[in-house]
């Protein structure tokens, strides 16, 4: 049976992007390197192609302004030190500093309290923002409050708010090239999104039945400060599930696949090892169909996403093949009932899961290819 008589021309429609300028690249600010992905962002941005004649700036709130001796990049991360030795420095962050650099653009890799705070900042000054945290994410203030965000001007921070895009490229590539504020999507939401975006937009899953995301990341996802949980200790040679019911990840995948509460279960899970994530999804379609027609919606859904690879029947993603990428791999197994259905969906939790996906988002609002500087 046929299930796609009217949606790949609809889905087409969505995915299909439009012809973009290419603009001149802009000097570009980082603010927050310390942290895992601070230092990958760092990595992608100064092999960046696009970016050879403009180094990025790099800033800090750690760095004391009074500290005449800055902060060398390379003090933070030495697996950025280049042969010859490349100069740079970390200098305390102020917006008269971003001033004088020239910068038109600005990454935050900074807490979610930090970058709610920036961004109105940010763009009193004329720039744009590609935040990595979870400030702005969120357009509904029911699935905001788990980030518990305290504005000092309500009206201002709704204005930014409904201004933000979120930064799913795969979903809204166009909306990304004329953002000022983008905001990058979180690292477990980004497998499950991608995982079901082309079967929720289908109407193909029934969702009377519910749909079970069973999530496993490695230990970088809980960022760089050592907790109870994730020192070595405890973290090694166990697994352990966390934040059930209550991952502040969860108001993503209602916000973007347009569900509610009662039609998704999310829950993650802590993996010995230092990054990764692997999304196993658990779903009933809502007619009998075969392998080729789902493999065809994923295909058509994703034929303009260059950092979308989809893994052929019995070729299930694994989390050795997109470390250290900016892939993210899916795969699926249908049952022999025609109806269940099984997806696996991996990716880099600090690549495609943030600092490789801030950089795809950088390409599309200056009109470049989607994957410069990512393969």
């Amino acid at each position: 049976m046929n299930i796609f008589p009217t949606i790949e021309a609809s889905v087409a429609d969505a995915v299909q992007p439009k012809k973009s300028t290419t603009q001149p690249a802009p000097q570009v600010a980082v603010l927050g390197v310390s942290g895992f992905a601070g230092g990958e962002l760092a990595r992608l941005l100064l092999n960046h192609p696009r970016l050879n004649s403009t180094a990025p700036q790099f800033y800090s709130r750690a760095v004391a302004a009074e500290d005449a001796k800055a902060t060398r990049l390379t003090d933070i991360h030495p697996n950025l030190l280049a042969s010859p030795p490349v100069d740079h420095p970390v200098v305390p962050f102020n917006w008269e500093r971003v001033r004088e650099s020239g910068a038109s653009l600005l990454f935050l890799a900074t807490p979610h309290e930090q970058s709610r705070e920036l961004v109105p900042d940010a763009l009193a000054r004329g720039l744009r923002i590609i935040d990595l945290s979870g400030a702005w994410r969120l357009k509904e203030a029911a699935n905001r409050d788990v980030y518990k965000l305290v504005d000092a001007n309500p009206e201002l921070a709704t204005e930014v708010q409904t201004d933000a895009t979120y930064g799913c490229p795969e979903l809204h590539r166009d909306a990304i090239s004329e953002a000022r504020v983008v905001a990058n999507p979180g690292c477990y939401a980004t497998s499950i999104i991608l995982a079901l975006a082309p079967l929720v937009q289908a109407k193909l899953v029934d969702l009377d039945r519910g749909i079970v995301c069973d999530s496993k990341s490695g230990v970088s996802g809980a960022g760089k400060a050592a907790t109870a949980r994730t020192h070595f200790m405890y973290a090694a040679d166990n697994l352990s599930a966390y934040s059930v019911f209550g991952h502040r990840h969860t108001g993503e995948l209602l916000e973007q696949l347009g569900l509610d509460s009662s039609q998704i279960r999310f829950t993650p899970h802590l993996l010995p090892i230092p990054r990764g994530i692997l999304s196993t999804v658990y779903l009933r379609l809502k007619e009998t169909t075969d392998s080729s027609q789902i493999s065809a919606c994923y295909q058509e859904f994703y034929r303009h996403s260059p950092m979308v690879r989809l893994r052929g029947r019995g070729h299930l993603p694994q989390i050795q093949f997109v470390t250290r990428t900016n892939y993210c791999d899916i795969g699926f197994e249908l049952g022999p009932d025609g109806r269940s259905l099984v997806i696996v969906s991996c990716l880099d939790n600090l690549l495609k899961g943030a600092a490789g996906q801030a950089v795809q988002n950088m390409n599309l609002m200056y009109g470049w290819n989607e994957s410069e500087g990512l393969l």
